[in-house]
């Protein structure tokens, strides 16, 4: 097989495996990384382009007159222009079940880290303050944990919050009955746990389904957490609950138009951060990067790929 692959970003330190597979059935490997030009200049020639977080655009599509696919590294599309895509024919993929063990542990850690009040009390013994006494700690055993999406990752969480021993409600218009979690309303969900986990898709346009209405019907001294995507909380509304006193604090792994994050959001002390890495580890990055490529060697192979994207 011959052709062109374009790779418009990734998070790893090269692309062996990528070579491995792609190169392994022909297919020739166009790095944006390497290159000193942009995707818009590359992609003529191309038959596929790959993304991680980079956008892919109407624009860049129209460039591309010889692609066949459009790959996602990763489960969501909210960076590539879907409808833009399907007009011209192009089959888009992605890998929507390679990170469901890594998020939902990195959201049972920051729930744990929360509890039991590690990241402030470590925080105190390296400013020089032993004090046992500072925070009040939970039992988690005791805890309402709330899942807001109930797909593959939310379902998976509530099953790791079960097995702490912890209450689990869920809500989700959608998504069918089953597993650990007592299907309740978004309005009980809210006002009832004492942990709200975010695992549902972003809005189609961008805009946050968390805000002060939501905040204001949330128990007193709760936590959020997101580990799904920054764009579903109102950040504003999120600082000014908490300056509030409406929710007890967050534990955010992503923050809309991160990496550049509000300075007040940084420095709060009732804030947990981490650097979008819940779905990373050794095993879901190499699962990743070659479930990806082995559906764009599909699709230009004339197969069909595993992971077609819906619609």
């Amino acid at each position: 097989m011959n052709g062109k692959v374009l790779i418009t970003d990734y998070a790893w330190p090269d692309l062996s495996i990528e070579e491995e597979i792609l190169g392994g059935a022909g297919l020739e490997i166009v790095s944006v990384a390497d290159s000193a030009q942009d995707a818009v200049a590359l992609i003529d020639g191309c038959d596929a382009v790959m993304t991680c977080w980079a956008p892919v655009s109407a624009e860049l599509l129209a460039a591309g007159t010889s692609l066949k696919c459009v790959a996602r590294f990763g489960v969501g599309t909210d960076n590539i222009d879907l409808a833009a895509a399907r007009a011209r024919g192009l089959v888009v993929t992605y890998v929507p079940d390679y990170c469901v063990e890594e998020v939902s542990d990195h959201a049972l850690a920051l729930a744990l880290a929360w509890a039991r009040g590690v990241v402030w009390l470590d925080a105190a013994i390296r400013s020089g303050v032993w004090d046992p006494a500072a925070l009040q700690l939970r039992r988690v055993s005791s805890l309402t944990m709330g899942v807001w999406g109930y797909g593959r990752i939310g379902r998976r969480t509530a099953e790791k919050f079960a097995g702490m021993g912890a209450r689990v409600l869920a809500w989700d218009p959608v998504a069918p009955e089953g597993g650990p979690a007592q299907r309740v309303s978004l309005e009980t969900l809210l006002s009832e746990c004492e942990v709200l986990s975010l695992h549902m898709p972003a809005s189609p346009d961008g805009s946050a389904k968390v805000g002060a209405k939501e905040f204001a019907g949330m128990r007193a001294g709760a936590l959020v957490i997101n580990t799904a995507r920054g764009t579903l909380v109102d950040t504003q509304a999120l600082l000014d609950a908490l300056d509030g006193g409406t929710i007890g604090a967050a534990a955010l792994d992503v923050v809309a138009g991160e990496p550049d994050l509000p300075a007040a959001l940084v420095a709060h002390p009732r804030v947990i951060l981490t650097p979008h890495v819940a779905f990373s580890s050794t095993e879901s990055v190499r699962e990743l990067r070659r479930r990806a490529c082995e559906d764009v060697v599909r699709v230009l192979s004339g197969d069909e790929p595993q992971n077609r994207v819906p619609g």
